[in-house]
């Protein structure tokens, strides 16, 4: 028995730090961009975009860098001139 009690133990133990290990969400709860910040596309980092795309849904799961449809939040004003663009690819 003890050693189930510890399986168990153990499982729980992962389940809170894989929930205390995530990022918190920068978006607001009505899927507005917070304060002073616009959605940049095509400037992520591998590894690094805000927010799921039609490929994955999370965010921290862009697969290469600076991909067309990955974005993050940047300071308003400033998307363009890091090289991204405003609006997703094809709209």
């Amino acid at each position: 028995m003890n050693s189930k009690r510890a399986l168990i133990r153990s499982a729980v133990a992962g389940l809170v730090a894989a929930g205390l290990g995530q990022a918190p969400s920068a978006i607001a709860s009505d899927g507005a961009a917070p304060a002073g910040k616009e959605k940049c596309y095509g400037i992520a980092k591998a590894g690094q975009n805000d927010c799921g795309t039609a490929t994955h849904a999370c965010a921290g799961l862009a697969k290469k860098d600076n991909a067309p449809d990955e974005w993050k939040y940047v300071p308003k004003g400033t998307c363009t001139k890091l090289g991204g663009k405003l609006k997703p690819p094809g709209k």
